[in-house]
Formats: C-alpha cells, sequence, structure tokens
C-alpha cells in the first residue's frame, strides 16, 4: 500500500475526529432517525384515527350505524355534530380527518324501500389517517347497505339461503402476501431510514469534499497523494466508507434483528445490498462535488437531489405511473435500488436472479462519479471559492 495513501488516510482520520459535524452526521442523525421511526411506526398499523358522526335522523337504525362506525378498530369516533357545516369546520381545524353523514328519514326512506345516501368524508390532505378514515367509513356504509337490503327481501318473504346468495354472491379470500399483520412498520421503516442514511452519506461525502475547495486545503489534501487524485479520493472516502458500512449493518440489525421484520431471503444479498448502496451514495456525492466544487451550491443540489428521492423513487407512489421526465430522476437515486432489492430479497424472497440489474446499478453509478474525478483535480489545484 503506498504512502501516500496511508497518509491521506491518516489525514482524513484525524479531520474526522477533529469535528463534531461527521459525528452528527455519521452517527447521530442516521442512528436517531432509525430509532424514532421503529419507534414511531411500532403499533404496525395506525389505529383510532379521530372523527366524527353527524346523525341527522336520530333513529334506532342511525344508532346502530353510529355503534358500527364507534366499534371499528380503525376510527376514533369522539365528536358527535349537528350539522356539516359544524363537522367540515372540525376538519379545517385539524381536530378531525373526516366525518359521516346520516341523512334525515335514513331509516324511513330504507324501510319504505327507497335508496338513502350516506355520505363520508376524509381529508386526504394527510394521506394515512385520511386514508384509514375512508376505509372505516367504507366499511360501515357497505355493511349498512346490505343490512338493508337484507330487511327488505325478509320483508317481502324471501328465504335466508336466498338472501345470502343475493346480499353475498361471492365468498372472499383475502391472503395479505409476506406482510400478513398489514404492518405500515415493516414496509415504511425501511424505506424512510434508509433513505435518510443515503441522504446523509450524500451530504457529508460533499461536504468533506468542498470544504477542502473552500478552505484552500485542497492543494495539501492532493499533495499528501503525491498528486494523484485517485489516491487522494480514496484515501479520504475509505475511512467514511468503513464508518457508513457499519452503521448501515447495525440499522440492518434493528431491522431484521431487534425488531423481527420478514426475511424471506438472504441477509448475506441484504448486507451486501448495503454495502453497495454506501459507496453508491459516496458516488453521488462526489459526481456533484466534482460538477460543482462549491460547498453551497453543491449542498442545495445534494439536498434537493436527495430529499426529492423519497418521492421520485417509488416508496409511496409508482414510477410507472409518474410522468416520463420525472420518473427517469429515480433511476439516478441509489436508494431505489436498495429498496427495490429490499422488496424483492426479504419480503418477497425471491432470489438474486431478480434483483441482479440492481446490484449492477449500484455498482455503475460511483463508476460514473469516478470519470469526473480529473474536473475535480483541477478545482483543488486552483481552489476559488465564491460565496
Amino acid at each position: 500500500m503506498s504512502t501516500g495513501f496511508i497518509d491521506g488516510m491518516k489525514r482524513e482520520i484525524r479531520r474526522m475526529t477533529g469535528r463534531k459535524m461527521y459525528i452528527f452526521g455519521m452517527l447521530a442523525v442516521p442512528l436517531f432517525m432509525a430509532f424514532f421511526f421503529l419507534d414511531l411506526l411500532s403499533p404496525g398499523l395506525p389505529n383510532q384515527v379521530p372523527t366524527a358522526v353527524v346523525d341527522l335522523d336520530h333513529s334506532s337504525m342511525s344508532r346502530t350505524v353510529t355503534r358500527s362506525l364507534s366499534a371499528l378498530q380503525v376510527l376514533d369516533l369522539n365528536e358527535r355534530c349537528e350539522s356539516y357545516d359544524e363537522a367540515l369546520e372540525m376538519v379545517r381545524k385539524g381536530k378531525i380527518f373526516g366525518f359521516f353523514v346520516i341523512p334525515s328519514d335514513f331509516e324511513k326512506n330504507a324501510l319504505a324501500g327507497n335508496v338513502p345516501t350516506l355520505e363520508y368524508y376524509s381529508n386526504m390532505t394527510y394521506f394515512v389517517p385520511g386514508t384509514l378514515a375512508f376505509k372505516g367509513f367504507k366499511t360501515v356504509a357497505v355493511a349498512t347497505s346490505g343490512g338493508v337490503v337484507q330487511q327488505t327481501l325478509v320483508s317481502l318473504g324471501a328465504t335466508p339461503e336466498q338472501i345470502s346468495s343475493l346480499v353475498q354472491p361471492l365468498d372472499l379470500q383475502i391472503n395479505a402476501l409476506n406482510n400478513p399483520w398489514m404492518s405500515y412498520a415493516i414496509y415504511l421503516c425501511p424505506s424512510f431510514t434508509m433513505a435518510t442514511f443515503v441522504l446523509m452519506i450524500m451530504l457529508m461525502t460533499v461536504f468533506s469534499i468542498t470544504m477542502e475547495v473552500k478552505t484552500g486545503s485542497s492543494v495539501e489534501w492532493l499533495g499528501t497523494a503525491k498528486g494523484n487524485i485517485w489516491i487522494a479520493t480514496a484515501s479520504k472516502l475509505l475511512p467514511q466508507t468503513v464508518i457508513w458500512v457499519a452503521v448501515g449493518i447495525f440499522i440492518q440489525w434493528l431491522f431484521f434483528g431487534l425488531s423481527h421484520f420478514p426475511l424471506n431471503g438472504s441477509i448475506g444479498w441484504m448486507l451486501l445490498a448495503t454495502v453497495l448502496v454506501v459507496i453508491a451514495s459516496q458516488g453521488v456525492g462526489l459526481f456533484v462535488s466534482s460538477v460543482v466544487p462549491n460547498p453551497r451550491l453543491a449542498f442545495s443540489l445534494t439536498a434537493l437531489f436527495g430529499i426529492l428521492s423519497f418521492s421520485f423513487t417509488g416508496f409511496s407512489f409508482p414510477v410507472e405511473s409518474m410522468y416520463g421526465w420525472l420518473g427517469i430522476f429515480s433511476y439516478l437515486a441509489p436508494i431505489r435500488y436498495w429498496f427495490l432489492i429490499y422488496i424483492n430479497e426479504a419480503l418477497n424472497g425471491v432470489g438474486i436472479y431478480y434483483s441482479r440489474y440492481f446490484f449492477v446499478a449500484l455498482i455503475v453509478l460511483p463508476l460514473v462519479a469516478c470519470s469526473l474525478l480529473p474536473r475535480l483535480r483541477r478545482a483543488c489545484l486552483k481552489p476559488v471559492y465564491v460565496p
């Protein structure tokens, strides 16, 4: 191993241990976010979403509907409103995430064979509680509709067998594959935690490189490596890589060891994916630093790209349904490939063959960044900081 490489590593270790920013960015933030999301989503499925009911009928049937809403675990029917306007005002104030409206003369119209209308509203500004409120309201509305039809058929003299075949002609059997608990934590914790982890890797890589240019120490940095930008870059990033990999493996232990997330494939492939996503994320940071060797601009671009990757990498919205010009950005984000490997290997357990292209992508990203090292070398030899 060359003397320049060893001297460069010693220099980088001194810089890392001499600044609290490295401890904060490389250890405190990723670990805090991991524990934060695991604790936040520990119940698995959010329950007791605050909702309200607007009962304009005040009949025995409307009270039955209200009791059905109260019995749902997903809803917390903590408000009884007297009008639509009152319930809507509570939604605007953020006290509830939706409300169920039982119209006047509901029981009278139902028993007379008319078609009463049940209305329910959910605030989809808050996607998760809004969706859960919608699901609970729809369940009760469908059950109530079936009950009204059943009562009407009984009054017409239909037998229980006839009623059953008309009200529920098909017996549905639902099996949730690979996540039978319907736990949000199994899906959201790895995606959000690792996305934050990748974001911090990119930011700290940009910080460690562009600060050399800003302070003018980049000439010394290159001099330590005898002017070889390849050796200088490797000696700077390798100590960081070791720490990032250790933190990443610890996060995987939190997922699969401590929290017992399903792992239907091999832990070895997941650990390899974690190592590669660390290197790929450093490659993205190196790419930005080479193109824009200015800390302010490089930080802005990296932060923008990293934050947007939470959205355009397919965590909450499928990439295939995005606009083409927007979806293409998802293929530039390292976290997308780790996420796809996690789905294939940990949740589906389909084997490494179906994730081979994702591993290749994680290898290609840092290689692309290395092609810009000559440009970074020129910037380091003549450091110019533009505030």
